[in-house]
């Protein structure tokens, strides 16, 4: 089992409740999660119910070609790190995606200088491997 982030991975799901999301195949023009992360394999994903404002980012793991186990989440609309509740008032779209976190990237600024959330340990590990 590998973290893997990867691009233009979108799909869509009726799931309701807090458990795991069945995915639902995927959005034109982009892949799906078993072809763009693959069975076995944790990804960062978001997932956002439309029609309302609930979202959620988390850390999940594909198991089977079809079901994504929402994990670790890291944020969401109610502003804790719970797992929402969604589709609580009938059946409404979501759409999951593979996403990169912005508590989980180091990028560096216009002068080159690491910044983001995990950026201290980024430099850290930098100046040592230097």
């Amino acid at each position: 089992m590998a973290l893997v982030i990867n691009d233009r991975v979108k799909e869509t799901s009726t799931t309701q409740g807090t458990g795991d999301i069945t995915l639902a195949g995927a959005v034109t023009g982009f892949i799906s999660f078993n072809s763009g992360i693959g069975t076995s394999n944790t990804t960062y994903y978001a997932i956002f119910e439309q029609g309302t404002n609930n979202f959620e980012v988390g850390l999940g793991t594909l198991s089977g070609s079809t079901t994504l186990q929402r994990g670790t989440v890291l944020s969401n609309s109610a502003g804790n790190t719970s797992k929402i509740n969604f589709n609580s008032g009938g059946t409404s779209t979501l759409n999951v995606f593979c996403t990169m976190p912005a508590e989980k990237s180091v990028y560096l600024d216009a002068s080159g200088t690491p910044v983001g959330a995990a950026s201290t340990g980024f430099a850290l590990a930098m100046a040592v491997a230097l």
